[in-house]
């Protein structure tokens, strides 16, 4: 059995870190809970994740400052990219790739870097998260600018990975960075230009930080890219105008966004998104406006991809 004296200093320090985080806290009415049956814990767990959207909830002002910066930058033509390891990471990379499909964005408009690489998202790499330098080499290799904006990620707030990504982006490139963490006055938020800090509590399983805090990850970062592409015109009111049809399934809702913008019949339909080469948005444009192909894509190029504006300038409304 490994003594006090034998522990490594930097992992005492460590421990003692970590003993002060909420995330990391021990819920000694919980120490029983593998006796329970299993309808209860599941009912216990249920209550735990029902906590987690009024968390979210006290966070929304500072989010929705992050999303008009974010969206601002990326009008410019800045990225969003999300840095974090283990969880935190995968959370970045899943919400970051959605995006294509579901707005048509480009794959190198919202990016997701986990620590270790690509092969972290199903495979732990060991290490990985403890370097700043790792962070900073990933980010260096996406040659950042001003325009763009970095979020760490990280439940604790003090993954080194995370600090170091905005470290990084706001010191060498002027990046506006954003600490997402789920405790208060937290390192990354100190590193970070604008702070989230989503306080959920202890977890049900202490330090299992993929509970409560990787539920309030997926709110958030949903939140983070889908209002930001709200704001950038990708919906028009709350259809996903922008949707890349990729597949059998997308094709088919593609065509339902049409009727549903438009109330038009299935022929009108069909012929409007073959004028428009299947992009939704120019063909709801053909039909409310009734101009031709080439015009839809003139008017929405000159509005910046904004169905509405593209609408009243056709129209003549003020």
């Amino acid at each position: 059995m490994t003594s006090t004296a034998d522990t490594p200093p930097s992992y005492s320090r460590l421990r003692a870190q970590l003993e002060t985080l909420t995330t990391e806290a021990f819920r000694s009415d919980l120490s029983e809970i593998d006796q329970l049956p299993t309808l209860e814990i599941a009912r216990i767990m249920q209550g735990e994740d029902a906590t987690v959207p009024g968390a979210v909830g006290e966070q929304l002002p500072q989010i929705a400052a992050a999303i008009d910066a974010t969206a601002e930058r990326m009008a410019r033509g800045g990225r969003l990219i999300y840095a974090g390891a283990g969880t935190a990471g995968r959370m970045g990379v899943l919400d970051a790739s959605e995006c294509p499909p579901t707005f048509n964005t480009d794959p190198s408009d919202v990016l997701g870097l986990i620590a270790g690489g690509p092969g972290a998202m199903s495979t732990s790499v060991e290490g990985a998260e403890d370097s700043k330098e790792l962070a900073a080499e990933d980010l260096d290799a996406l040659q950042l600018n001003s325009d763009d904006t970095v979020v760490g990620i990280s439940a604790s707030g003090r993954t080194p990975y995370a600090v170091g990504a905005v470290e990084y982006a706001r010191g060498t490139h002027g990046a506006l960075t954003v600490g997402f963490s789920c405790n208060a006055n937290s390192p990354l938020g100190d590193a970070a230009d604008m702070r989230i800090e989503v306080v959920v509590g202890p977890e049900l399983l202490t330090g299992s930080t993929r509970l409560k805090a990787g539920t309030a990850q997926k709110l958030v970062l949903n939140m983070l890219s889908t209002i930001t592409m709200i704001r950038l015109g990708k919906t028009y009111g709350n259809l996903m105008v922008d949707l890349r049809a990729s597949n059998e399934k997308l094709r088919a809702r593609s065509r339902r966004i049409v009727a549903l913008a438009t109330g038009a019949a299935d022929e009108t339909i069909e012929a409007a998104l073959t004028q428009a080469d299947d992009e939704v948005k120019n063909a709801i444009l053909i039909i409310l406006a009734g101009v031709d192909g080439r015009t839809a894509a003139r008017l929405l190029d000159d509005a910046d991809g904004h169905l509405r504006a593209a609408l009243r300038t056709a129209t003549g409304e003020a």
